[in-house]
């Protein structure tokens, strides 16, 4: 039976020469108790959609209609969770749940609402915390409060606007898996919005891609044919899972590049200049010193921890996050760098990059301690630190002009504008970093670090603020001009197809506090790598499988051991060694 229709959909906003058709004439037949789930990037017109079937916003023209009734406003028969919480900072959870209760059933006895809210509160785990404050709760369990409080206003159709896009992997695996239980525990119909595909599997009925804006439509629908409950490692052996993923992902892929269209090059040439400035030898060539440096003998172990040891002061005495981490990194090599929230990532990486004080143990880069910052170890940050009221270009040259002093001034632009035009911004060079996407501007924190011809690339969660057409775009970006330079590279991320696309070798960190490595996996897949080339590939599910069960080893502060770890690697081994034979076996 069809509980909420959306018929000839239409909405824009603007007048004249300014108006923007955000979405046209959407269509969408949703039957009562299904599990819906809406993909699309940045800008697609996902929340404006959300907002329509919420009845917060009037469209131009069609409409959406509820058992019948066309929706002229906003209604409780229409739960509704956003990416931001909305919570009322100076009320308890309690009271913020019983808020919602209390406005859609003021008939009810002051005992039934407050069981009620009590109710919903436990189903999202959060009865040891009923008396805090939004402030004294995570991002996680505020999130959980929002969820509470939708709820216990017993919708009917539960709208949800990317709820976990801005948790931790770990917080957003939970959250997930208690979405799921909710759907089959209240039967409730809900229709979520995500840019994340795995989401979507793992939770909906059908998976629906809106194409992105303006005028954004529906593209064709894709049925989850998965039995429940579905466990997120266990699906990666299953193939109709990663036949649906493959099939959604490349449509994605596909109507993603067609509208973003192709980067043009324009020509520039890298100069063929050093980042300091040599003294000239006998023979008019590069000094010997230089030629040593250059070439290095340190390439089997050109970057190396030592019993890496870091020690905070606290109020209840020293706390050590990290603890005796050793590795070794060979010249050119990527890594990958991967684990739950607090288990000290980025530390190690604020470390290396010669920011953050060694307490004890050593590191080593080309031979030499790493005692200081400085252009030899360029990072990038999640969030692209650039001077707003610099150009792109100026936020480039600033650096450029620092390593670079002796080059001449044409030289220089060259290497500014060269890694400009490699990121994608040929074009926008002359705009102020104040004016670009968050998506351009980290193409321009990539291209500044690689301008700087550092000899270690320190990446930390460069990508994780952005949405995934954005991330998955800068990925094969990243790919396309590492594999120019080759520069070793570290890169801490949450995302484990990230992980395995980027890495030589994934790093996976035991749990916080005294982190340290848990489980080292070599990533033997072929360079150069596209993200529709790996889904493709026989073993690339079987190093998922891996980093997820490791994950999920670790979750909840669970310490493994090892016996355990070897297992998962075991499991990996022979899911490799299985799928050989089976080629073997068709050739």
């Amino acid at each position: 039976m069809t509980i909420l229709e959306i018929s000839s959909l239409s909405v824009g906003f603007g007048d004249g020469a300014d108006r923007r058709n955000v979405l046209t004439d959407v269509n969408l037949k949703v039957q009562e108790g299904e599990f819906v789930a809406i993909v699309g990037f940045s800008g697609a017109g996902k929340t404006t959609l959300i907002s329509a079937l919420a009845g917060l916003i009037k469209p131009d023209k069609g409409g959406v209609i509820f058992r019948g009734k066309e929706v002229t406003g906003p209604g409780p028969e229409r739960g509704v969770v956003f990416q931001s919480y909305s919570l009322m900072p100076w009320l308890t959870v309690k009271d913020n749940v019983g808020l919602a209760v209390d406005s859609v059933f003021p008939q009810k006895p002051r005992a039934k609402r407050a069981e009620l809210g009590a109710d919903y509160i436990e189903m999202v785990g959060l009865s040891h915390a009923a008396d805090r404050r939004p402030a004294e709760l995570s991002g996680g369990m505020r999130q959980r409060v929002a969820v509470a409080r939708a709820l216990a206003m017993q919708p009917n159709v539960l709208l949800m606007d990317e709820p976990l896009s801005a948790l931790d992997a770990l917080t957003r695996a939970k959250l997930q898996d208690e979405f799921a239980g909710i759907s089959q525990k209240e039967k409730k119909t809900i229709i979520l919005v995500t840019n994340d595909v795995d989401e979507a599997i793992l939770l909906a009925d059908r998976i629906i891609p809106l194409k992105p804006g303006p005028e954004a439509t529906f593209g064709p629908e894709f049925k989850v044919n998965l039995p429940r409950p579905r466990d997120r490692g266990a699906m990666n052996s299953d193939a109709e899972f990663m036949r649906l993923r493959g099939e959604i992902t490349d449509y994605l892929l596909e109507i993603g590049a067609s509208a973003s269209g192709s980067a043009e090059e324009d020509g520039i040439k890298l100069p063929n200049i050093v980042p300091f400035a040599p003294k000239t030898g006998a023979d008019g060539g590069l000094p010997t010193a230089y030629k040593r440096e250059a070439e290095s003998p340190h390439s089997d172990r050109f970057l190396e921890l030592s019993q890496l040891t870091k020690v905070y002061p606290t109020p209840k005495g020293p706390l050590t996050v990290v603890d005796e981490l050793s590795l070794k990194v060979n010249k050119g090599e990527f890594i990958s760098l991967i684990g739950h929230s607090g288990c000290g990532k980025s530390t190690v990486l604020s470390m290396v990059a010669g920011l953050n004080e060694v307490t004890e143990g050593a590191i080593i880069l080309d031979g030499k301690h790493i005692t200081q910052a400085g252009p030899d170890k360029a990072v990038v940050f999640q969030a692209p630190s650039l001077l707003p009221w610099l150009t792109a270009y100026e936020n480039v040259a600033l650096g450029v002009d620092k390593v670079y002093p002796n080059a001449t001034a044409t030289e220089r632009e060259d290497v500014a504008r060269y890694y400009l035009s490699r990121v994608g911004l040929g074009d926008a060079g002359d705009t102020l970093a104040a004016d670009l996407s968050n998506g351009m501007k980290q193409r321009v924190g990539i291209a500044r670090a690689f301008a700087l011809s550092p000899k270690v690339l320190l990446l930390d969660e460069p990508f994780g603020m952005l949405d995934s057409l954005t991330r998955w775009e800068l990925q094969d970006l990243l790919m396309d001009v590492w594999k120019r330079t080759q520069v070793t590279a570290i890169c801490v991320t949450h995302d484990v197809d990230e992980a395995i696309l980027l890495a030589d070798r994934v790093v996976m960190m035991s749990n916080g506090p005294n982190a340290t490595i848990g489980n080292i996996m070599e990533v033997d897949l072929p360079r150069p790598r596209s993200r529709k080339a790996l889904l493709n590939h026989p073993d690339y599910y079987a190093y998922r499988e891996e980093l997820l069960d490791f994950l999920e080893a670790y979750e909840g502060g669970a310490n493994p051991s090892e016996e355990q770890l070897r297992s998962i690697q075991q499991k990996r081994a022979m899911r490799l060694d299985r799928q050989k034979a089976a080629i073997d076996a068709a050739e």
